[in-house]
């Protein structure tokens, strides 16, 4: 297993569904302005390790300091999922994640023997 204490930045992932679509769109765009974090795409389905769509936000250390209390406040019913980047992909997704919300299940097999 790898480790490493560097935290190169965060991901941050606005979960959401068909009807909250809208919600988590414009809830991302206000956190990219907000705060100049970048936005990936919304994925309007699943994608990755992610059982719901998602839309990721990236951040570094410093302006995750200043999302995530945000989202903690304003993310209205919607489900985030946080990690660092440290490079070991399996254990910031399992092991240093960050619920915001309902914690789901990840498709973490991906990450194994990676």
């Amino acid at each position: 297993m790898k480790h490493t204490d560097i935290i190169t930045d965060y991901h941050v992932h606005v979960y959401f569904e068909d009807a909250t679509v809208d919600q988590a769109r414009a809830f991302c765009e206000d956190a990219r302005d907000r705060f100049g974090v970048t936005m990936g795409r919304v994925h309007e389905r699943p994608v990755g390790p992610h059982p719901m769509y998602s839309c990721l936000l990236g951040a570094t250390p410093e302006q995750f300091n200043e999302l995530l209390p945000w989202c903690a406040l304003n993310r209205n019913g919607l489900i985030i999922f946080a990690h660092p980047s440290t490079g070991d992909d399996l254990a910031d997704h399992r092991d240093h994640a960050i619920w915001l919300g309902a914690g789901l299940e990840l498709k973490l097999s991906m990450f194994e023997n990676a």
